[in-house]
């Protein structure tokens, strides 16, 4: 959530307002808890975090975004999504692709999050090394996503096809995970210039509420 009252309000006014419409009637309730849990588990970690450890702007707006991808995931399943429906027949595509803009943004949003995380508590600085540990840090997340997905579909049996949305890719975990990869690379090469510039901005309001130091 952003350091400003008002804009804080307005993260939260769009996360509570998505949860709450994806909370109503979704295809179905177990896929739509499965789903949105990241997103409720991301807001506790982020209110636990918001003092001691505020992040930038960049960073919790992208949060919010993924947090909304992931909401109406759930609250249609992935394979499901209306507009991505329409796109799939007007197109003439194999498929609903809205679980492939998921897994872009698996891998875009953590890249900031891994970035700021290891630029601020690390001793990594700038350069090719961190470009290279953020987007490995990515595929493991993705890596680790495909494992829970995996124990799902063994702990609920048929019923873990609208979680798993593989609608018959035999090559959907690989797509998945490659997808992720991409999503990492592509925020690096867009976002760094001004995820720089927000650290540095973050940097110089926490040493100024820290006050001069003794």
């Amino acid at each position: 959530m952003p350091r400003h009252p008002r804009a804080t309000a307005l993260w939260l006014l769009i996360f509570v307002t998505a949860l709450l419409w994806s909370a109503f009637q979704p295809f179905d309730r177990l896929t739509w808890l499965l789903e949105v849990l990241p997103a409720l588990i991301g807001l506790a970690v982020l209110a636990a975090t918001h003092t001691t450890f505020p992040l930038t702007p960049l960073t919790y707006w992208l949060i919010l975004v993924h947090a909304v991808i992931l909401m109406i995931g759930g609250h249609y399943t992935y394979a499901q999504v209306p507009l991505f429906n329409w796109l799939r027949d007007a197109l003439d595509l194999s498929r609903n692709h809205y679980d492939r803009l998921g897994h872009l943004a698996q891998g875009f949003v953590p890249a900031i999050i891994a970035r700021e995380i290891l630029l601020r508590r690390s001793p990594l600085v700038r350069g090719k090394w961190l470009f290279f540990i953020v987007v490995c840090i990515c595929l493991a997340i993705s890596a680790v996503y495909e494992f829970i997905e995996w124990w799902v579909a063994l702990a609920i049996g048929l019923d873990a096809e609208a979680f798993l949305g593989l609608q018959g890719d035999v090559w959907d975990t690989q797509t998945d995970m490659f997808l992720a990869m991409i999503g990492a690379i592509a925020a690096l090469l867009t976002m760094t210039r001004h995820h720089d510039h927000q650290l540095r901005q973050l940097d110089n309001e926490l040493q100024k509420s820290a006050g001069p130091s003794r």
